[in-house]
């Protein structure tokens, strides 16, 4: 169970900037003293999410390229959504003692027939995520840990979290354009 009590600020609070959802929800957050409701420039400044000792944040996104650049907002010029707080908590995790920032995504299409790992992201993708940024990216197939890595080993740790009937062809887009 998540209690907060382990916490640095907020001791014993869930904080948020938004509560959107059923009755139900409404009822528990109205009035509980346990939900404090802050403004986003609050809740997403890197500077307060990175003074909570082992923060892991976990984000989605649609698409990562060999760099580890995350667009989550859109496929190519087509926006699907808008960035949220992903790069402020990514930012947020890194600088928290013991922190860990996810990133998470199916390693393909729901009918398995394109890649979301790729050797560039789609022509004017916004890069909702910058790679200096990703720590680590999980899909079904394991976790790629990017924190740290060289291009190369970027390109090797995120094919080998591909889906296995990409990897050869991922393998050979990588060498065209010299990651290996």
């Amino acid at each position: 169970m998540i209690t907060g009590s382990r916490k640095r600020t907020h001791l014993n609070k869930i904080v948020t900037t938004t509560a959107l959802g059923t009755n139900r929800l409404y009822e528990f957050v109205g009035d509980n003293p346990g939900v404090e409701f802050w403004p986003v420039s609050y809740t997403n400044d890197p500077r307060n999410i990175a003074k909570e000792d082992h923060m892991a944040v976990v984000n989605a996104t649609l698409e990562v390229d060999f760099l580890g650049q995350c667009a989550s907002e859109s496929l190519g010029s087509e926006y699907w959504s808008s960035s949220g707080g992903q790069p402020d908590f990514a930012r947020g995790a890194i600088f928290a003692e013991h922190g860990q920032s996810f990133i998470v995504l199916h390693s393909t299409t729901a009918d398995e027939s394109v890649s979301r790992i790729v050797a560039q992201l789609h022509p004017g993708a916004a890069v909702t995520t910058f790679k200096n940024l990703v720590d680590k990216v999980v899909t079904e197939h394991g976790v790629a840990e990017l924190r740290g890595s060289s291009i190369r080993e970027r390109t090797r740790k995120l094919i080998s979290i591909a889906h296995p009937k990409f990897r050869d062809d991922l393998e050979r887009k990588a060498r065209e354009i010299g990651y290996l």
